[in-house]
């Protein structure tokens, strides 16, 4: 026998089944939102990797094509690597989940939520959210949960919990907020220029709702939760730290930590690691693979005592102040825009792409809404960035993350197809690496579309906030701008992005079981004045607003529109006709449904030319229109004169020349070009061509 256990969720059926699957997993549950339901499993090792110092947690979310009734697309017909989807929801799983397993956990644990049929009422992210807190909270793995996590919606100025498929679409906030049963533990939000006071409104908005989950969920916890299950704690020996500490005294880490050249403190550090070896070597060799570990924690210590109790920070800054800033553009030749965004050792070049609409990446996921994007952020982390040597494999979780991150930030701000009918790519290249590197590329986005001559609403800027607590609640100091050794070491990274009008995107990382209101508030705050700096002060003078004029190598883009009756015209049997006029013009042509024609070039003449030819296909020849075309076909009787790719008319023998001809050769061979004038249709019904009325006709037309 299983059981089930039910609660109303924003009006609609959240429904948990425990024990009736994956019973050999430590946790398991099979959870329906509506008719979205999924299977959440938690399982963890019987023993601790060997050779780590970190917590080995892997979240799965799996996307299966049966949930919507879909065949997956490629050869083998089966699901293959993640969607960019399932990788950036098994980052929002992971990080509310992360800060509540035991820091000097080191068994691996792997949380797997398995989409099985979606609900476009209700979201399967959001479900594999919730599925994945109960699974762990039942489990016997050590955490202490459980989380919930709520979607919020902002519709004509009213939140809306959890909205539905249709509600997202005109919804000006999609705003995911993760709470324990007592504080605010993720935030994740894209928004059209959210005032911060409306979204600290809607985060404790959601985090009200999520307390009543976590009391569902706590119900399923009291009746079928395991005893938690003891585990070999990974530390550093007690007389190993009291030795060191000894030996290389507080005073001296900190003047090792207390610099703000990535290189020269790192360098330092391992001057201190260098001594313990010798130290260590004969007196303790079981103490020399724990050396990096334990002065890892000397050094953490140290920078959060200099920060929270001395108000002192590694690199001298003051609490609020920003690194040196930087920004330039055009810094690379023939591309259609560049810029670059430094903030002291974080350097982001970004380079903006053009191109039709044709380009635009094709989506093949579980929402239906969503089948292309236009506008693609891409992020690249190289090892070189931080001084490593390690080959590239392609982008990983972290760079799709931050990627979309920064897309999401710029959205609100894009033009629409209608006002600039391009595709639009991002690359965001990582020159240099010491703290927030998303939000820089937020900056260098900004600038490098402006140089593109894309004509964004407005620009966008971005900043993280860090923060150190200590033992109580109002114990903490919140710093501006962190760099990676107080990412590190903090207890937050919060990175918020947006206009001077309004927030447009946050991503809330914290390590710590959450945060009270008042802290939230003065990230918000801190952010706040921070961006409206960068935007005033570093970015404006570089460029203020886009240029009027694209850049000398992006293509051009004429639109044209057409009856959508014609389109079949323009396109031509087996697209005979498009692929003419594209090869002849050396354009892209593009045609919606509505019968808007996008045509791309880089020269002028071929983009006019292709319009003409459009025109004339879509245009009905009459009586008194020019046209000039190419003679295709000499009969006794006349020519036949192609005036656009795939519209002929014929030129009778009587109409050629003044003067009387006896055969067409006379005058006419195949392959010339001649301007006729249109008499209207033959008794056959085609359209009939002069020649030698050309002249009687363009008089007529000048009186």
């Amino acid at each position: 026998m299983y059981k089930s256990f039910t609660m109303d969720l924003a009006g609609r059926e959240l429904r948990v089944d425990i024990g009736r699957v994956a019973a050999q997993a430590n946790g398991a549950a099979f959870i329906h939102y509506g008719e979205t339901v999924l299977l959440c499993t938690a399982t963890a090792s019987d023993k601790p990797r060997d050779g780590i110092d970190f917590f080995p947690l892997s979240v799965e979310y799996e996307e299966k094509m049966y949930a919507v009734g879909k065949i997956p697309g490629g050869f083998n017909r089966r699901e293959g690597r993640a969607s960019e989807n399932a990788i950036l929801t098994s980052r929002v799983i992971d990080r509310p989940m992360r800060p509540l397993f035991p820091k000097d956990y080191r068994n691996d644990v792997t949380l797997n939520c398995l989409v099985m049929s979606v609900d476009p009422a209700c979201s399967p992210e959001l479900t594999a959210m919730i599925g994945a807190s109960i699974a762990t909270s039942i489990s016997d793995i050590p955490f202490d949960g459980p989380i919930s996590a709520t979607h919020m919606g902002l519709i004509n100025g009213e939140l809306i919990f959890n909205p539905t498929a249709e509600q997202k679409k005109v919804s000006d906030l999609a705003l995911t907020v993760a709470s324990t049963k007592e504080k605010v533990i993720m935030i994740e939000a894209g928004a059209k220029e959210v005032p911060e006071d409306v979204m600290v409104k809607a985060i404790y908005a959601a985090h009200d709702l999520n307390q009543k989950v976590i009391a569902f969920i706590q119900n399923i916890v009291d009746e079928c939760g395991k005893p938690k299950h003891a585990y070999e704690s990974i530390d550093t020996p007690a007389d190993m730290w009291e030795d060191m500490v000894a030996f290389i005294t507080p005073e001296a880490m900190e003047t090792a930590v207390f610099t703000d050249d990535k290189q020269t403190r790192e360098a330092n550090i391992k001057e201190v690691e260098e001594k313990l070896a010798e130290r260590y070597a004969e007196t303790h060799p079981e103490w020399v693979p724990l050396i990096g570990e334990a002065v890892y924690k000397f050094e953490k210590k140290t920078v959060r005592k200099m920060i929270l109790k001395d108000h002192k920070r590694p690199d001298g800054r003051a609490i609020t102040q920003i690194r040196p800033l930087a920004a330039e553009i055009d810094i690379i030749p023939r591309v259609h825009g560049s810029a670059m965004f430094t903030r002291g050792q974080t350097q982001i070049c970004n380079v903006t792409t053009l191109a039709p609409l044709s380009d635009a990446q094709r989506l093949d996921g579980l929402d239906d809404n969503e089948v292309s994007k236009r506008y693609m952020h891409h992020y690249n982390f190289p090892s070189y960035s931080v001084g490593e040597t390690k080959p590239s494999r392609g982008p990983g979780r972290r760079e799709i993350g931050h990627g979309a991150l920064a897309e999401r930030a710029l959205l609100p701000v894009i033009p629409s197809e209608e006002e600039f009918p391009y595709a639009i790519r991002l690359v965001s290249e990582t020159f240099e690496s010491n703290g927030s590197t998303s939000q820089a590329s937020v900056c260098a986005s900004s600038l490098s579309l402006m140089a593109a001559g894309v004509p964004i609403k407005k620009p966008v800027a971005g900043i993280s906030c860090g923060l150190v607590t200590g033992d109580t609640d109002d114990d903490y100091i919140v710093l501006t701008d962190i760099q990676g050794l107080e990412d590190f070491f903090g207890d937050m990274d919060f990175k918020v992005a947006g206009t001077k009008d309004g927030i447009t995107a946050i991503q809330m990382d914290i390590k710590i079981h959450g945060l009270t209101r008042p802290i939230i508030e003065e990230a918000f705050a801190k952010t706040k004045a921070a961006r409206y700096y960068i935007l005033d002060e570093v970015m404006a003078p570089c460029i203020a607003e886009p240029r009027k004029e694209l850049g000398k190598y992006a293509p051009r883009i004429t639109s044209i529109q057409i009856d959508p009756d014609k389109i079949g015209d323009v396109i031509g049997k087996q697209g005979k006709v498009i692929n003419r006029i594209v090869d002849e013009c050396g354009v892209k042509i593009d045609i919606s449904e509505e019968g808007v024609v996008s045509i791309c070039g880089t020269e002028p003449d071929g983009i006019n030319k292709a319009i003409e030819y459009i025109q004339t296909i879509v245009t009905e020849p009459e009586e008194g229109m020019f046209f000039t075309g190419k003679v295709v076909s000499i009969k006794e009787f006349g020519a036949f004169i192609e005036f656009a790719p795939g519209k002929e008319g014929m030129v009778h023998i009587s109409r050629i020349a003044k003067e009387r001809i006896r055969t067409v050769e006379e005058v006419l061979t195949l392959g010339d070009i001649v301007k006729v004038v249109c008499l209207g249709k033959d008794k056959m019904g085609r359209m009939s061509f002069s020649i030698k009325d050309v002249e009687a006709y363009e008089a007529k037309a000048k009186n």
